[in-house]
């Protein structure tokens, strides 16, 4: 596996290239396109991407742990099996990204734009979705136990078989939301009310 350590990726055409079994560690990558680039089973550890185009970019069994993405472009990316723990998003385009499965645990995502993005099986705890909009999300089958959810939007999201317990629903926009009974009982108890 190639390792490369503390370099300054500074605006780099890597449109459409496909990268496996590579580590980056406190790489800094500034206005780079990945524009329609794939990895698979690349690891990213502590690396800052500034302003960097990952349009239509495909990722399998990847991991970008505790990475900066500061005004980044993920315009339909996919991520399949990937890890972000203790990733953080600052400002860019996140939508409309599309999650299957991988754990997120950890990410601040406070104030994104996340509306009609899609999450599925994902392991998301203690997740920063504060002040986030959620609109016609699909969130389903998700870990969300401890997540940061306060003022988050999630009018007409999808949440069905999704941990909720962390979710203050006075606290939340749930209009038109989808739920399962199991938790509308969740809910119901959160409102202090008795399910029998």
């Amino acid at each position: 596996m190639t390792v490369h350590e503390e370099i300054d990726f500074d605006g780099e055409d890597r449109y459409g290239e496909e990268l496996a079994d590579e580590t980056y560690r406190n790489c800094l990558f500034r206005r780079v396109d990945f524009t329609e680039a794939s990895t698979r089973r690349v690891v990213f550890e502590d690396c800052t991407f500034l302003d960097v185009r990952f349009n239509a970019s495909a990722h399998t069994d990847s991991a970008f742990l505790r990475c900066t993405f500061k005004g980044v472009n993920l315009f339909d990316a996919v991520f399949d099996g990937c890890k972000l723990t203790g990733s953080k998003f600052v400002r860019g385009e996140l939508r409309p990204i599309r999650v299957n499965g991988g754990d997120w645990s950890f990410v601040a995502l406070p104030g994104a734009d996340l509306r009609e993005c899609s999450f599925t099986g994902v392991r998301m705890r203690e997740i920063d979705f504060t002040g986030t909009r959620l609109e016609k999300a699909v969130v389903t089958g998700c870990d969300l136990s401890g997540a940061m959810l306060h003022s988050s939007d999630l009018t007409g999201a999808d949440l069905r078989d999704s941990d909720l317990t962390a979710l203050d629903p006075l606290t939340v926009k749930l209009k038109n939301a989808t739920i399962s009974g199991a938790q509308a009982v969740v809910i119901a108890e959160a409102l202090g009310l008795r399910v029998r």
